[in-house]
């Protein structure tokens, strides 16, 4: 089976999509072969792989819908090596379609899926709806990024209680990876605070490396590239490198 990792935050707009599309692309790069599951309907992970998704593209919100279809059928190949993509449906409604909360865990399961991949990585919506659970479900581990924010602690604490019914109901092999400081800048004192306030709360040993503000990421996604195709020279480059080199250990 594929070691899966759900990346998620109950707060929007931290960078969740930035993390699956880069991490994805590092560990491809260092030899797994990689599918990357995008579960919220913003699409955003094809955009930051060059995919264009028309009406007709099957996604991996089809099988909510049907319970006869497979998520093989959604995966495309992207340009780059070791790297798939099970893109979304920018039409679907968050709320809508099977209310199985083992669906996600079950088409992972498909023989298409557990012979072709080594890692599974899942980009999650910040809703805590049936896609999210789907995902903690079926997930071996969980990467928390959060941005350097007052409001960065009350995110991870949500999702932290979601996390502990998760681990004592339906998936009590899941673990958590770690919190990721993202657009971080040691230099601004609220940054600087505000990391070390998830570290005091949460444990030192449940931080990840930093990844530093870079414009190149943006950049990057309006390219349509991982970060270490657009500014292999990059901080950010440079970071998601640390990062995928230490999540390789969990892979």
């Amino acid at each position: 089976m594929p070691v899966t990792i759900v990346v998620s935050n109950r707060k929007g707009g931290t960078g969740k999509t930035t993390v699956s599309v880069n991490m994805a692309a590092e560990l491809a790069a260092l030899g797994r072969r990689v599918l990357l599951v995008d579960l919220d309907s913003q699409s955003h992970c094809a955009v930051g792989l060059g995919i264009k998704i028309s009406k007709d593209t099957p996604t991996v919100h089809d099988i909510f819908r049907n319970a006869n279809s497979s998520l093989s059928a959604a995966v495309r190949q992207t340009v780059f090596n070791n790297l798939a993509l099970a893109p979304a449906d920018p039409l679907f409604e968050h709320g809508e379609g099977d209310r199985d909360g083992e669906r996600l865990k079950k088409a992972l399961t498909e023989h298409e899926i557990t012979s072709n991949f080594d890692v599974v990585i899942l980009d999650t919506p910040p809703s805590h709806d049936n896609l999210l659970l789907n995902a903690l479900t079926a997930a071996n581990w969980v990467v928390v990024p959060f941005l350097p924010h007052p409001l960065a602690g009350e995110g991870a604490r949500q999702l932290m209680r979601v996390l502990f019914k998760i681990i004592s109901g339906p998936n009590q092999q899941l673990k958590l990876a770690g919190f990721l400081p993202m657009m971080a800048n040691e230099n601004i004192r609220i940054h600087r605070k505000t990391t070390s306030d998830v570290e005091h709360q949460f444990g030192a040993s449940r931080m990840l490396p930093v990844i530093r503000s870079d414009i190149r990421l943006a950049e990057a996604f309006g390219a349509g590239k991982p970060i270490r195709y657009y500014a292999p020279k990059s901080r950010g480059a440079e970071d998601f490198a640390q990062l995928g080199n230490l999540m390789a250990k969990l892979c």
